[in-house]
């Protein structure tokens, strides 16, 4: 493929919080996005769709199929995607992808437009079709904005993966009630108070979801960590700390606790 052009998308690492408003409301998530994370896509002019990520093999055809429809046609070419994470584990590939295929070709309507374009594509959409996502209380099976949100907090983290791929599941709503901890998280604070509205928030998803074995709770005890967050419907898993107080050994630890893919980042600013 010859690219004509290139489009860079952010992608998240799990959720600060994840879980539904009530016990009859809508499911709802605020992102944790890093900073520097991006998605590569290019475009090539060809007859028809296709779409293949690097290393990790073609996009199912019916899925950019709906997207194409859900976006009133036009979308066509070979789009190339370079992800900086494999698909399935909580990071906004699916999302970015589709949002970056849309880019290229030129088709913008709005972010209402094409967080539904997305959900019609594969059931669900996270926000990053807007400017600061993490600024947002989203309903990431509705495609819609439920409130405005303080900035995301300033945060080193120690990141990586722990279990399976597990792609989004449209008709999944068996999560816990977090109206509580989203109340708390709308009032602001520092990074300590958010981080535990974090960790609580995950430990509800997993006492409630599983896996049962996860050591992220007791690497962030170990480690001396504020708190940890995680990908509430996938394997992302990332430990909190203030600027500039990561551990020396964290990445080994996380390494021997069994979690892949270890590294370091960084919150994105307000």
């Amino acid at each position: 493929m010859r690219p004509e052009a290139r489009a860079t998308l952010p992608c998240h690492f799990g959720e600060w919080l994840q879980g539904r408003l009530g016990g009859a409301g809508p499911l709802a998530l605020v992102t944790l996005m890093p900073q520097g994370v991006t998605l590569t896509a290019w475009r090539g002019a060809a007859p028809g769709l296709a779409c293949h990520a690097i290393t990790h093999g073609a996009l199912p055809p019916a899925l950019l199929a709906r997207f194409a429809r859900a976006l009133g046609g036009g979308l066509h070419g070979r789009f190339l995607l370079r992800l900086p994470y494999p698909p399935g584990l909580g990071t906004g590939m699916s999302t970015a992808g589709l949002l970056a295929m849309a880019q290229l070709a030129g088709i913008m309507p709005g972010p209402t437009a094409l967080a539904r374009a997305t959900i019609a594509a594969e059931g669900a959409s996270d926000p990053l079709m807007y400017p600061q996502p993490a600024r947002l209380l989203w309903a990431p099976r509705e495609g819609r904005v439920l409130a405005p949100l303080p900035p995301q907090p300033q945060a080193h983290l120690l990141a990586g993966f722990w279990g399976p791929p597990r792609p989004t599941r449209a008709a999944d709503q068996d999560y816990d009630d977090i109206s509580d901890l989203v109340t708390h998280w709308q009032a602001g604070g520092p990074l300590a108070e958010r981080a535990a509205l974090a960790s609580e928030s995950a430990r509800r998803c997993i006492a409630r979801r599983g896996p049962q074995a996860d050591p992220t709770a007791a690497l962030a005890r170990d480690l001396g960590a504020l708190g940890w967050a995680i990908s509430h419907s996938g394997a992302a898993r990332a430990l909190i700390f203030a600027p500039g107080q990561l551990p020396r050994h964290g990445l080994a630890a996380l390494r021997e606790a069994g979690l892949r893919g270890v590294h370091r980042l960084a919150t994105c600013g307000g």
